[in-house]
């Protein structure tokens, strides 16, 4: 099937504002469904990168090395909203600005949920063990390498769409793949959204007696968002390309860039290596 009855068949989006190139990485629509915005792509950027700063900064001060994959996803950040700026101003018809924007802004919270993870471990041992239902190894040991299953799952389905959309073909079994790989991530996050919940209500009061209330605050809403942004990308991927999420602007700025953005700055103001030591241990002290 050919890229143009592809398009009738979806969406087919042509900005009348935005004649078609017709380079030679130039499709015959816009992917994204809609003429990115450069407003919010230019400020995502600059947003990301500024606490980029802000956070390895503080990663180098506090020697708290277990947070740089909160890093790495910044970094993962900045390079999809770039792409999308250069989509925005220069070519929205261009597909390798859409592959490496759409590959880095899907796989970026990967990283920064592997950092929200490692949170609850770190707690774990100041405040008791006896508020967990799980230790910090198995914590650690499952949801990291959950998290490197839908990394390596969403990698392989992003890649996938990318090379199937420049050949012209049907990127639904790419979609697929890349659908497999946030579901599953949704589903090891929903279990540790039930296991922080549980354990910061456990913990209420040492929470109080150690002077983390504002902190497990910051922790638990960062959870949520990073939680939120994750549902809404598995409803954007089974509906594929061309459905309604995915092309109106509006959805990804509310549900994909918002929630991030507040998660950034609430872990910059409330940082993981200040308010809870440079490192994570694993063995719990016995009360």
């Amino acid at each position: 099937m050919g890229a143009n009855a592809i398009a009738e068949r979806s969406f087919g989006y042509i900005d009348p504002h935005f004649p078609i190139p017709h380079g030679e990485n130039d499709t015959s629509i816009i992917i994204y469904g809609y003429t990115p915005s450069i407003a919010v792509a230019a400020f995502a950027a600059a947003w990301f990168f500024l606490h980029l700063i802000i956070h390895t900064v503080q990663n180098i001060t506090t020697r708290s090395w277990w947070w740089m994959t909160f890093s790495v996803g910044l970094v993962f950040e900045i390079i999809g909203y770039i792409a999308r700026s250069l989509s925005a101003k220069q070519n929205p018809y261009n597909l390798i600005y859409f592959v490496l924007n759409y590959f880095f802004i899907v796989t970026a919270p990967v990283f920064l949920a592997a950092g929200i993870y490692t949170i609850l471990s770190a707690l774990i041992p100041r405040l008791g063990s006896r508020y967990s239902f799980l230790s910090p190894k198995v914590i650690l040991a499952f949801f990291i390498t959950s998290d490197v299953i839908s990394t390596v799952v969403q990698i392989a389905g992003a890649v996938l769409v990318g090379v199937k959309e420049s050949r012209q073909e049907d990127p639904t079994t790419a979609n697929h793949i890349l659908l497999g790989g946030l579901s599953y991530q949704v589903f090891a996050m929903s279990i540790f959204v039930i296991l922080m919940s549980t354990f910061q209500f456990r913990a209420r009061h040492a929470i109080k007696q150690n002077g983390l209330r504002l902190f497990c605050l910051s922790f638990s809403v960062a959870t949520i968002m990073v939680y939120l942004r994750t549902i809404f990308r598995l409803a954007e991927t089974a509906e594929g390309l061309g459905g309604k999420l995915s092309t109106h602007e509006v959805y990804f700025a509310c549900l994909e860039f918002a929630p991030i953005a507040l998660v950034v700055l609430l872990l910059a103001i409330w940082h993981p290596g200040r308010c809870i030591g440079a490192r994570v241990r694993t063995e719990v002290p016995k009360y």
